[in-house]
């Protein structure tokens, strides 16, 4: 057997199938995980398109926007425990440096080869220590180690927003044809309705032209999967997997979901309209989306053996 129990729970939490589907899933691909979520998803027991792993690590996504509003940072720190991320000289230390990437623009967090890096560079408003060097004084300070995993840095019209506390953060860059229009209010609705929406709705895309061919592919070839083992002749299954692929976009592409608010318009309609209304173009040009510790493995306690170890 190529895989173990803690890789069935996990593909459990992945797809919500029950456990002995998971299992059978992972024995006809040798524990190929990937490969175990098409084979539920051809099944039909599979819903889910998204693959984002476990919520598990703690921390805080934070945003920051400079004070004339055309710098915008979106970042994540993470902590071992939530009682950290609460405290308020970690939360100092975030902001800084999110206010320190806005200000100084690094190309990455740690890389090797690069010059630019956030780590290395020196603090902006103190040029005596780098990040890195105020990071492992947190960590000492604190007692409890800290990882600043990632960031995205929009210059131009932007907008943030930040849900349940630092769980989930949003940052979206637009484009105006008349960029004085970014001050009119009901402009400034708009840009926080779609930073909503992509809090609440997780599009993996942009608009239709923004998901790889590859990505399409696949997904036509495990739709018609789906389509074949309800029992449908070919040319059914065909016309199934179109109607299923406009669907698919409609939940992966920001521009083609539907808005949270009005469920009868897409959010390209409303764009169309806010548009019309304020007298100028508006793009949406790009956009980032993190929700603490997406991917990463959160650290498994024996709380009761841990009480113990403490006693003895």
């Amino acid at each position: 057997m190529a895989f173990t129990a803690a890789d069935v729970k996990t593909l459990r939490e992945r797809t919500g199938c029950g456990m002995m589907d998971c299992k059978k899933a992972l024995s006809e691909c040798d524990g190929d995980m990937e490969k175990a979520i098409e084979i539920l998803r051809e099944k039909g027991l599979a819903a889910a398109a998204k693959k984002s792993g476990r919520i598990a690590a703690e921390g805080v996504v934070e945003a920051f926007i400079s004070e004339d509003g055309k710098t915008g940072v979106l970042l994540e720190v993470n902590s071992e425990t939530d009682f950290v991320a609460k405290n308020e000289d970690f939360r100092a230390f975030v902001t800084d440096v999110a206010a320190h990437i806005a200000a100084k623009n690094p190309c990455c967090v740690k890389e090797e080869g690069c010059d630019s890096c956030l780590l290395d560079q020196k603090f902006f408003k103190d040029e005596t220590k780098t990040i890195g060097d105020m990071l492992t004084d947190k960590i000492a300070t604190i007692g409890e180690n800290m990882n600043i995993r990632r960031f995205e840095r929009y210059e131009g019209i932007v907008n943030a927003y930040i849900h349940g506390g630092g769980r989930i953060g949003v940052l979206v860059n637009f484009k105006l044809e008349d960029e004085a229009k970014a001050a009119d209010s009901a402009f400034k609705e708009y840009a926080n309705d779609i930073a909503m929406q992509i809090a609440a709705a997780n599009p993996s895309f942009l608009d239709k032209d923004s998901v790889p061919a590859e990505t399409v592919e696949k997904e036509k070839e495990i739709l018609m999967a789906q389509a074949v083992n309800e029992g449908k002749p070919a040319n059914i299954a065909e016309k199934m997997v179109n109607g299923r692929i406009a669907k698919y976009y409609k939940e992966v592409c920001l521009v083609e979901q539907p808005f949270i608010k009005d469920g009868d318009k897409t959010v390209s309609q409303l764009t169309k309209e806010v548009a019309q209304a304020i007298g100028t173009g508006i793009e949406i040009v790009k956009f980032a989306r993190f929700e603490k510790g997406e991917g990463l493995e959160k650290r498994e306690d024996d709380f009761a053996n841990e009480v113990a170890s403490m006693i003895k």
